[in-house]
């Protein structure tokens, strides 16, 4: 099946052929409902993976304070690149700085970056 507006197929499968063994069985409803749900839920995963892969947080203790900071990877052809923002509990942003692709966000790291004042990290 191909979602609308999309090139690649959402889901390939096998497709029963009728008594003449030359075309087709059609669908019912029911089955072409399945099928459009299972396509769906397909697409979804795809896109839940792919958010998992691009934004990353993690939460640290900075001066009695919870500190969350998040890496978000923008996947651009011509200048790929992340952003290293740090948030308090209350949401408000307290750093924003663009690091290079190869900065691996973990605790450690995250820590680091808060005790240099949030200065724009090396790697």
């Amino acid at each position: 099946m191909i979602h609308a507006g999309e090139a690649e197929p959402a889901l390939l499968g096998p497709w029963t052929m009728g008594r003449d063994k030359k075309n087709p069985k059609p669908l019912d409803a029911v089955a072409f409902r399945t099928l459009v749900k299972t396509a769906s839920e397909v697409l979804r995963r795809h896109e839940q993976q792919r958010h998992v892969m691009l934004h990353k947080n993690v939460t640290i203790d900075v001066g009695g304070e919870d500190i969350t900071v998040t890496l978000d990877i923008v996947p651009d052809d011509d200048d790929p690149h992340a952003n290293l923002k740090a948030f308090d509990v209350f949401g408000t942003q307290l750093a924003h700085v663009r690091v290079s692709l190869a900065f691996k966000l973990n605790k450690a790291s995250a820590e680091r970056w808060a005790e240099n004042g949030y200065a724009k990290p090396n790697a």
